[in-house]
């Protein structure tokens, strides 16, 4: 795998993290979440308001 998909996928972490914290959650939970499962965590954030409500 080249060295951009490693930047793209570890950046895509810290966004969730900067995400998930903006949301009042566990930023360095979803950064290990994101790393893992990348941009399944991102859609879990965003609907996970929506599916509270």
């Amino acid at each position: 795998m080249s060295e951009d998909y490693y930047i793209g996928w570890g950046t895509l972490a810290l966004i969730n993290a900067g995400l998930a914290q903006s949301k009042n959650r566990s930023g360095l939970n979803w950064f290990l979440l994101s790393l893992l499962i990348g941009p399944l965590a991102t859609l879990f954030i965003v609907a996970w308001d929506k599916l509270e409500s």
